[in-house]
């Protein structure tokens, strides 16, 4: 008995729709990690750029999430209050906001991530070092497209918002004034 093997479409779709899925369950696990901590998701991806990068520039963290800099301004306070990040003055540029972690980060918000990386290593343990290579390579790849999608969503005009009062403007307007 033979099996027919899928397509090179029907894999690509099927690799997707799980990409897909596992984002979505990582979005989930740290929105769950930030509620536990007292801070919003956004400040907790702030947070994980800076364990990533090192101490980084407010103006960078800005830069990288997309976020004005005053939002920015309004993350570090959140992260500071909950004693994750302080920031500091560069020595080179006074002018310059240097976010740093705080050692309570490896207290308080690593353990939280054990579950998360003890099943990822599960997940990993059967492959081979060449196979984890291959999807070393293949995570880097979406990462860089991944960068290049987000810049290219930030390129694109943005629909003209409205205000409150301009949304029911515009309803009466499409369904005609109302009779007295």
């Amino acid at each position: 008995m033979s099996t027919v093997s899928p397509t090179r479409l029907e894999l690509t779709e099927e690799l997707t729709r799980a990409m897909r899925d596992a984002s979505a369950k990582g979005v989930i696990y740290s929105e769950a990690v930030a509620e536990r901590l007292g801070i919003g998701s956004a400040d907790l991806e702030c947070l994980d750029l800076i364990a990533l990068s090192g101490p980084i520039s407010a103006g960078a963290i800005a830069d990288a999430v997309g976020l004005t800099s005053g939002a920015v301004t309004g993350v570090v306070d959140r992260l500071e209050r909950a004693g994750l990040a302080h920031r500091e003055r560069s020595r080179e540029d006074r002018r310059v906001v240097i976010v740093r972690l705080t050692p309570a980060v490896e207290r308080r918000v690593v353990p939280l991530f054990r579950p998360m990386e003890k099943a990822a290593m599960s997940a990993l343990a059967d492959y081979g070092d060449e196979e984890l290579q291959l999807l070393l390579d293949f995570f880097r790849r979406v990462g860089a497209a991944a960068a290049t999608a987000l810049s290219e969503l930030r390129d694109l005009k943005k629909p003209a918002s409205r205000s409150r009062r301009g949304e029911k403007a515009a309803a009466i307007r499409d369904r005609g004034a109302p009779k007295r």
